[in-house]
């Protein structure tokens, strides 16, 4: 399975290289002996079943769609019909839905298998992959260090060739940094483009459904199928989706690419620094027109990020909290309580100031140029250990010092793909940022792809 990718795993299975039983076997031998921790539940029956059918179909010359007999896992926030969505807690059925969850839905009526769900990070508070109920998820490059977070056993999965593709939640870079952490693509789409229906809220209004994959191309393929409007998610927007596999191979030439010259570079790691800027070089080599911008600076968006999770994921889990006092880590709990010190007031003009910055941001920068690019976090993966030690206060402020690069984003509702381009002198891997205009995930995806056909960096694989 580490062989494989999203797309070459599905044309392999569409033209009968390789069966669905086989394909899901083998993710599920992978599953067991696999010491990353990164799956939470497995349901081997359910999934052996559907491939038996999806095979049968194949036989039949009947096709669901472009994933038919894919295997796939999803982050444990998801609701899927006949599973339990913990929400990394300990309670097994904390979050139930009426239904399956849209994004699952449609991947699974364009074939794909689901195979279980995957680990994270308790209600999906902290950037670290630390689990206290199902134990931590482990870096597949290094155990020591953060899978990254809440998407943790999303990234590592990937990484460590349990599966080719799975869904995460993006609220403030839950999906962007694990993937970084891990070495794998990760993309957090403009607010409103996925449904958010049957997934467990975190922020209503910042938080983001997103695919992660070896590939750019494998991501691309299941942004196809979940992307678009939803009538069970009002926020979703009826702008049309693009075909983003079928935009890939188009040309990026003059694309205009901004280097930000503020905030991001602060505190950065050099050799991080070294390689982002690498890769800026490389796209201006490929045809991209590359050139310094200063942004405006995203310190007060990222204050009102931080306080619109504080008060939203309190009154999303407050309650939860408060009647299990002695289920969550001592850090999660301390963070929902922050929340209840935001008054209605300041939360109010939080989401006034936002919708201003949000239109002057897109109008001052994306005027000059199609898209900017950034790192994702200020250095690699840290040691787990680091993190997690120490006095609640100082776990929060590493929370927040590690999602300084991308929960700007979120505030801003903006597309963003986080894709690996070096590794370290340790061997832990470094990966770039591309943000750009508000449903322009189209040309992120092709500009990505571009990058990546010029590197080899997804052809590696970890030791373990």
């Amino acid at each position: 399975m580490s062989d494989w990718t999203l797309y070459s795993l599905a044309d392999a299975i569409r033209t009968r290289r390789i069966s669905p039983t086989e394909a899901v076997r083998e993710c599920l031998q992978n599953i067991e002996r696999s010491k990353l921790n990164a799956f939470v539940a497995v349901n081997a029956e359910r999934a052996l079943d559907a491939a038996k059918r999806l095979g049968e179909e194949l036989d039949r010359g009947q096709v669901r769609g472009p994933l038919h007999g894919v295997p796939l896992a999803y982050k444990d926030l998801f609701f899927i019909e006949g599973m339990p969505a913990s929400c990394g807690t300990s309670v097994p059925d904390y979050f139930v839905a009426e239904r399956t969850a849209t994004a699952v839905d449609r991947l699974e009526q364009a074939g794909a298998i689901t195979i279980g769900k995957l680990n994270m990070t308790e209600l999906a508070m902290s950037p670290f992959g630390d689990n206290a109920r199902f134990g931590d998820c482990r870096n597949p490059w290094s155990f020591k260090h953060c899978a990254g977070g809440s998407s943790s056993g999303s990234a590592a999965a990937i990484a460590g060739g349990l599966v080719t593709a799975a869904l995460g939640s993006d609220t403030g870079g839950s999906i962007r940094q694990p993937a970084a952490y891990c070495g794998v693509v990760g993309l957090k789409p403009t607010y409103g483009r996925v449904s958010k229906a049957g997934a467990m809220p975190l922020s209503w209004s910042l938080d983001n459904i997103g695919p992660l994959g070896r590939m750019v191309r494998d991501v691309a393929l299941l942004l196809n199928h979940i992307a678009g409007q939803d009538l069970d998610d009002r926020s979703t927007s009826a702008i049309p989706a693009d075909d983003y596999l079928a935009g890939l191979e188009g040309s990026i030439t003059g694309v205009r690419i901004g280097i930000p010259q503020n905030y991001f570079w602060d505190g950065l790691e050099p050799d991080l620094r070294t390689s982002v800027i690498d890769a800026a070089q490389s796209l201006g080599q490929l045809g991209c027109v590359l050139s310094d911008i200063e942004l405006p600076d995203p310190k007060a968006i990222n204050s009102i990020s931080s306080l619109l999770t504080r008060s939203e994921g309190t009154a999303a889990h407050g309650a939860f909290a408060q009647k299990n006092p002695d289920v969550l880590a001592p850090a999660i709990n301390e963070r929902l309580k922050l929340g209840y010190q935001v008054s209605a007031y300041d939360y109010l003009q939080a989401q006034r100031l936002r919708g201003q910055l949000t239109r002057d941001f897109v109008r001052d920068v994306f005027s000059k140029v199609d898209m900017i690019i950034t790192p994702v976090a200020p250095g690699v993966a840290p040691r787990l250990q680091d993190m997690t030690a120490g006095e609640i206060e100082r776990v929060l402020e590493r929370m927040g010092h590690l999602t300084l690069m991308t929960r700007p984003v979120n505030g801003l509702g903006l597309p963003a793909i986080s894709v690996p381009c070096g590794f370290s002198v340790a061997g832990l891997p470094y990966a770039f940022q591309l943000i750009a205009k508000p449903f322009d995930e189209a040309t992120l995806l092709r500009v990505a792809h571009r990058y990546e056909q010029s590197h080899d960096w997804w052809r590696r694989r970890p030791a373990t």
